[in-house]
């Protein structure tokens, strides 16, 4: 595959992608990372973050710090699609680009990523991941503003 059909989406453009499609997400960036949920008062949980350093790992798994163009986006799925996507994942390369891994530390939590998509990975499994993280977490929400 050569490069230009592997170029996917950058940073910026992913997140112009979630504003655009979810336009009730609340937005958070710090420290190299940026947080989408759907509560603006606790920012939490989140449905999916990028993250452009390693800081926030226990050392350096998907070797951000060094790629300042590499960035990994996180997204928390369900225990079923976590075990089809990764659940028999051995020796995982968290630093290759365009490969959906689990979450170097929250996989436990059900969380995958993926470094730098090609934009046909980025329309065909991102895309929908995004769409069931946030509709889980736009679920429990609402389960709890009903009990509430």
């Amino acid at each position: 595959m050569s490069d230009r059909n592997r170029a996917g989406p950058d940073h910026d453009a992913v997140v112009r992608y979630i504003t655009e499609t979810y336009p009730a997400a609340d937005i958070v960036s710090a420290m190299g990372a940026t947080f989408f949920s759907l509560d603006p008062d606790k920012h939490w949980p989140n449905f999916a973050t990028i993250v452009t350093t390693d800081e926030h790992d226990m050392g350096t798994p998907s070797q951000l710090t060094d790629r300042p163009d590499v960035f990994r986006l996180n997204i928390g799925v369900s225990r079923q699609t976590f075990e089809r996507l990764v659940g028999d994942a051995t020796d995982i390369d968290h630093a290759a680009l365009d490969r959906v891994v689990p979450h170097p530390v929250y996989a436990q939590q059900h969380w995958v990523a993926i470094l730098n998509p090609s934009a046909a990975t980025f329309e065909a499994v991102v895309k929908p991941l995004l769409r069931e993280a946030h509709d889980r977490v736009a679920a429990t929400r609402a389960r709890h503003r009903t009990d509430g």
